[in-house]
């Protein structure tokens, strides 16, 4: 069957014998004009055959697909760029494909972090990236001091205990995302603007609105992780990034509505370059958004006897919200959500990292491990103690004091004798006692602070009261019970007055020390 191909201008004629598939008549046209075909790391030329408008697939018999004698083919050749690098996906299992040539592996991790941001939607300050080896890559330095080839797989990783809460934001489920969210109220303020980051990018208007209600705002950055608020100031630049920036970049428009209708401050919110949300999305061409964000910012605020344009109504809230800011931050009233000692921290290469995608169900299962590990520990001591215990009261035995012997020897005689003296704070204590009993001694189950329930809070603090202990001669406990029974003679003054007298007794003990 004779066929005619064009190709680059060109019409020749080519035999097709009967069972020739569309790869094989793909073989004799490469052959015959010489063409150059590829398929490496860089990208791919191939050649495409079309027939009355629909392309050809290479495993089709040319007779089967309806191709008659004499018919016309169209041939051309096309080229597919390959991506420069792939990234793995731990949260949504997905490749994320890095567009580019070599040039890419000279930049920056932090340049590279910025396209996985654009592409998935995540804040950079979520995730971070890893070799297939698992060696982490830190934004400082550059693709090429990892040895990274064109096509190299990475994988991207999230906070520990985070897996569900981004899946659920990803897709938008709020009862999800509010079953999973932090009690903890650092954390928890930075997951509600990482999720409202995520909300703005795909578009999820009911839960962007349930956020807003619940304190988050579209024009505050989504900042970092409170483990590493230390270090915040050297870290990626687009932490300085807001959900209103999200929503411009990915041209959600009902979001951005949204958020301006909640608050008109996001109009001229800028991102760490300096861009407003009408500059980004003039940069990635959304046209619609563009044309809301001119209108709203062109527009006049009228109130009963003046009007104002949009420009000077937000200088106006400006100076209002940093007026409120400076009364709550001299009143005190606005809460403090930083951390504090005893809170965990990161330090990039030194401190174990908690960027490995694990999900709750991991978490929960390992510190059950470590709680079955030591109550099986402690209960196998405690077994030992006791049967030590046993073989040593089996093996002595008891002897009693002699009633005669401590009522001959008075107490000056005793002490004339070469006896041990009748501790003064036990005397103390059997007369105050009486009086106003002190609370029962505090053990690991107390409620302590936040700051001093870590184990190594605890270790300073157990240190701290036992070289207290050596240097005075007292326990704490009898420290206050010996201040305690000085202040009660001061019987014309209050009780809670007293307790002041007390306190500051005990603390002149420590002083002289």
């Amino acid at each position: 069957m004779k066929v005619f191909i064009s190709f680059d201008g060109l019409c020749e004629s080519f035999n097709i014998l009967p069972g020739q598939t569309v790869k094989d008549a793909k073989q004799m046209i490469k052959d015959y004009f010489h063409i150059q075909l590829s398929d490496d790391k860089k990208g791919r030329r191939f050649l495409v055959l079309m027939y009355a408008g629909g392309v050809l697939r290479d495993e089709w018999v040319l007779t089967d697909a309806g191709i008659t004698v004499c018919s016309t083919i169209k041939c051309s050749v096309k080229e597919e760029e390959k991506p420069a690098l792939y990234v793995y996906n731990a949260v949504t299992m997905e490749k994320v494909q890095i567009m580019g040539n070599f040039h890419l592996l000279a930049e920056t991790v932090s340049r590279l972090k910025s396209l996985v941001s654009l592409k998935c939607g995540f804040p950079v300050s979520v995730f971070c990236l890893k070799t297939l080896e698992g060696k982490e890559m830190y934004d400082c330095n550059t693709m090429s001091d990892y040895k990274l080839d064109l096509g190299v797989t990475l994988r991207m990783d999230v906070w520990d205990g985070w897996k569900e809460l981004l899946s659920a934001c990803v897709l938008g489920h709020k009862q999800n995302v509010q079953h999973y969210l932090s009690r903890r109220k650092p954390i928890l303020r930075y997951q509600q603007r990482v999720t409202l980051y995520i909300a703005a990018y795909m578009g999820h208007l009911e839960l962007a609105e349930w956020l807003t209600k619940k304190g988050a705002r579209a024009d505050e950055a989504v900042g970092v992780h409170p483990y590493r608020e230390w270090c915040c100031e050297t870290g990626h630049p687009d932490i300085g990034k807001c959900a209103i920036h999200a929503a411009a970049e990915n041209g959600q428009l009902l979001l951005i509505k949204a958020f301006v209708a909640h608050n008109v401050l996001c109009l001229e919110c800028q991102n760490p370059l300096g861009q407003t949300p009408l500059k980004v999305c003039i940069l990635h061409g959304h046209k619609d958004c563009v044309l809301y964000l001119i209108m709203k910012m062109w527009s006049v605020v009228s109130f009963p006897k003046i009007h104002l344009p949009m420009s000077v109504y937000i200088k106006v809230k400006k100076w209002q919200l940093r007026a409120q800011k400076q009364i709550f931050k001299v009143k005190k009233w606005a809460p403090d959500f930083k951390t504090k000692v005893g809170d965990p921290f990161v330090v990039d290469g030194f401190t174990e990292p908690k960027m490995t995608s694990r999900g709750l169900h991991g978490l929960y299962q390992d510190k059950w491990k470590k709680v079955m590990g030591k109550s099986q520990t402690d209960s196998s001591q405690a077994f030992v103690n006791a049967v030590l215990t046993l073989k040593n009261s089996a093996t002595k035995i008891s002897r009693f004091p002699s009633v005669k012997q401590t009522a001959v020897y008075p107490f000056k005689k005793r002490r004339e004798a070469g006896w041990k003296s009748v501790d003064d704070n036990e005397t103390l204590k059997n007369n105050w006692k009486a009086q106003i009993p002190l609370p029962p001694i505090s053990n690991t189950t107390n409620n302590r602070p936040r700051h001093l329930t870590t184990p190594y809070a605890t270790f300073l603090l157990n240190s701290s009261l036992e070289s207290y202990t050596i240097h005075s001669g007292r326990t704490p406990r009898q420290n206050a019970i010996y201040c305690l029974s000085l202040a009660s003679e001061f019987k014309e003054k209050p009780w809670l007055q007293q307790l002041d007298i007390a306190r500051m007794l005990a603390k002149k003990t420590v002083y002289n020390l």
